[in-house]
């Protein structure tokens, strides 16, 4: 029972509850730049004239700021005319070598292709405009249409477009989506997908073909330049030797930077990375390997960047700078004495790493796409001492060393309504809130922890503790996840550097998730925590009282019971659209929601939405159908043609949620399934 592992004193003491160590791993700082203005989910930064940045907001439109911010203007609004969410919107933006003659900007963009079919709904488009005044404004209506794309499905769009030193126009073309590359288009050199394009818009019309390009004079399209590309999601050129970097985002294994070069293949879909994509063996011959590459345990989607060429960082001259959305993680690619490439962690931040930014003088800026700030790399203090006492659980302070099952005095024990499935793991849970501080109650009802809140949560499989995650928000604001797996004595439990799967005496087996792979599920857009909502605590707390007076002397706002609709569970009463809905949203909607960036997702699971806002019903999926013809996110009245379900159940790479999960949670399918056959053919 809940109040059997309650703390009754409320008195915490500052030191109570301290994390582990934070490893002084960071050799840059990252500091908020263009005098701390905030954009709407910016997804490319292109440099443009006198030096000003111009930003490219997803939903189409385009504004400038200054390095040193403070005069941020709208350049250009194409918001009705594109179309926007997961991967398509407004993505790249290029100025004309010769922009001060011609005026001209061009931009990559989606839209909704007319006519529009099931199978061709979208394209991408490389259109230029003119600008008359020095690119203070872009004029819309001067659109001249140079290359148009279609797109099977709404993800791997590519996006990034920039000049090259040779004065032609770089293009990045994803495989055309879905998952695995249906189509094959990262191998067909027949296709543009998959590929990064180089053409000459000033040498004709709407433009000529370099006649260097490796397919120019015949056998395959003549606008590649380098093909075998999943989601070449930005590349770059660096300013002083002209060579071109990419990062190339993954299937489900491996994330790759790779050095782009005239004629290159770089394996995809025959190989992920160094690796080859769903077979044990491949061929290698003909391939370009990646110059560095990373697992899910360092991340989930690269985000390439740009060879550092400024002063402020002398120790970064001529490394290349590239970071990841899912970990926030940034890296830069060093070389050993040996000639090795080897990567160089930079810095851990909790950012949606979109794009990165390279101004005039060399200097390096990240994009927030939560948050919609933009940062700077600057100098890093390394003296400073890691936060936290030593390595073993019992040294934090964060549970009580008599009965590792009881919180120790002054922190607040709670359990949810509507528990997220950890492969059929008990949990106890409490968190630690540093005395007069308060967290603050979000209008969704989300607490949003103070600074020293470390939230804990331990596993216990058949009676026997195996792991304590503490998730730790420090007083710089950011965030920390850390796993400790216990002994088998259940004296202690010991902290883990990296992600481990660890075998279970009933067969089975648990995985450890690396401190990166914390922020797959631990969202800026969910507020970070998941539990700590007023719906998933708002309950009687087994002694007659709500649980959510526990939390009155910590929060700003009093949360009142049934102010939000308290979450129903799978397996609680109520009706079938309730339970679903409710799991849905304990599960899922920390990814699936508007600002969560969930890749091909596009819909949003909350439980505030309608179901005509989820954007689920009869809607095609564009990660991939699973091989079931008609198959709908949800199909009203059929759970087998509804991907929604289909993938709780599958065990491979097609299964949802991807991490840290290896068993259906029969339950939990069994509430959704039974939700969508009660639902009415037609959607609302």
């Amino acid at each position: 029972m809940l109040a059997a592992c309650s703390s009754d004193d409320t008195t915490l003491s500052p030191r109570a509850c301290l994390p582990p160590p934070r490893v002084s791993e960071a050799r840059v700082a990252v500091m908020p730049a263009v005098g701390g203005a905030t954009f709407d989910a910016p997804i490319e930064i292109g440099l443009g004239p006198s030096g000003r940045l111009y930003v490219l907001e997803q939903g189409g439109v385009v504004k400038s700021v200054s390095p040193g911010g403070g005069d941020v203007a709208t350049v250009l609004d194409i918001s009705s005319k594109i179309v926007s969410g997961g991967e398509l919107g407004l993505l790249g933006i290029a100025f004309d070598p010769k922009f001060s003659e011609s005026g001209f900007v061009y931009l990559h963009f989606s839209e909704r292709r007319t006519p529009s079919t099931p199978a061709l709904p979208l394209q991408s488009v490389i259109a230029r405009y003119t600008s008359t005044d020095g690119g203070a404004t872009i004029d819309p209506a001067s659109e001249k249409r140079i290359l148009v794309v279609d797109d099977p499905f709404s993800n791997h769009n590519g996006g990034k477009i920039a000049f090259g030193p040779d004065g032609f126009l770089y293009i990045s073309m994803g495989d055309g989506g879905s998952g695995g590359d249906p189509l094959g288009s990262g191998q067909d050199k027949n296709s543009l997908l998959g590929k990064i394009l180089r053409i000459d818009p000033n040498g004709g019309d709407p433009y000529a073909i370099p006649p260097s390009n490796p397919f120019a004079a015949g056998g395959g399209r003549p606008e590649i330049y380098a093909y075998g590309l999943r989601n070449p999601w930005k590349f770059a050129f660096d300013t002083v030797t002209g060579e071109l970097w990419a990062g190339d985002v993954g299937q489900g294994k491996y994330e790759e930077i790779d050095r782009i070069v005239l004629g290159g293949n770089y394996g995809w879909n025959v190989r992920e990375g160094k690796h080859c994509f769903n077979a044990t063996t491949c061929p290698t011959e003909g391939f370009i390997d990646p110059v560095v590459e990373y697992g899910r345990a360092d991340g989930v989607s690269v985000t390439g960047g740009y060879v550092y060429r400024g002063s402020k960082l002398p120790a970064l001259y001529g490394k290349y700078v590239y970071g990841d959305f899912g970990s926030g993680r940034i890296w830069a690619v060093d070389q050993t004495p040996e000639g090795a490439f080897v990567a160089l962690l930079l810095a851990q931040t909790n950012f949606k790493i979109s794009t990165f930014a390279q101004d005039a003088d060399g200097e390096i800026y990240v994009a927030d796409y939560a948050t919609g700030k933009i940062n700077q790399l600057l100098p890093g203090d390394e003296t400073a001492p890691p936060e936290g006492p030593g390595v073993k659980l019992s040294e934090t302070g964060c549970l009580d060393p008599k009965n590792p099952s009881r919180p120790p005095p002054g922190l607040i024990a709670y359990d949810v309504n509507s528990p997220l499935w950890s492969d059929g793991a008990d949990k106890e849970r409490w968190v630690s809130i540093v005395p007069g501080r308060k967290a603050t109650v979000l209008p969704d009802g989300d607490l949003d922890l103070p600074p020293s809140s470390v939230a804990v949560k331990t596993f216990v499989i058949g009676g026997k503790r195996i792991e304590t995650r503490l998730f730790v928000r420090y007083e710089d604001m950011s965030w920390a996840g850390y796993s400790y797996e216990w002994n088998d004595e259940q004296t202690d439990a010991i902290l883990l550097p990296a992600g481990k799967v660890k075998p279970l005496p009933n067969g089975g087996s648990w995985y450890f998730p690396s401190r990166a792979e914390c922020f797959a599920c631990h969202t800026p857009a969910a507020g970070f925590t998941l539990g700590l909502e007023a719906r998933q605590l708002d309950r009687d707390d087994g002694t007659g009282t709500n649980q959510l007076a526990r939390f009155a002397n910590v929060v700003d706002v009093p949360m009142r019971p049934g102010a939000l609709a308290p979450l129903r569970s799978a397996t609680s009463e109520g009706s079938a659209e309730e339970r679903a809905r409710g799991y849905l949203h304990a599960n899922c909607s920390m990814c699936h929601r508007e600002g969560a960036g969930a890749g091909a997702a596009t819909f949003d699971l909350r439980i505030d939405k309608s179901f005509a806002e989820t954007k689920t019903c009869d809607v095609a999926p564009q990660a991939g159908d699973l091989g079931v013809a008609g198959a709908k996110l949800v199909a009203p009245g059929d759970p087998s043609r509804s991907t929604l379900a289909l993938r709780m159940r599958a065990l491979d790479a097609s299964r949802m949620p991807q991490l840290a999960t290896r068993v259906v949670d029969e339950a939990g399918v069994s509430a959704i399934e039974t939700w969508i056959r009660a639902l009415p053919a037609a959607c609302p």
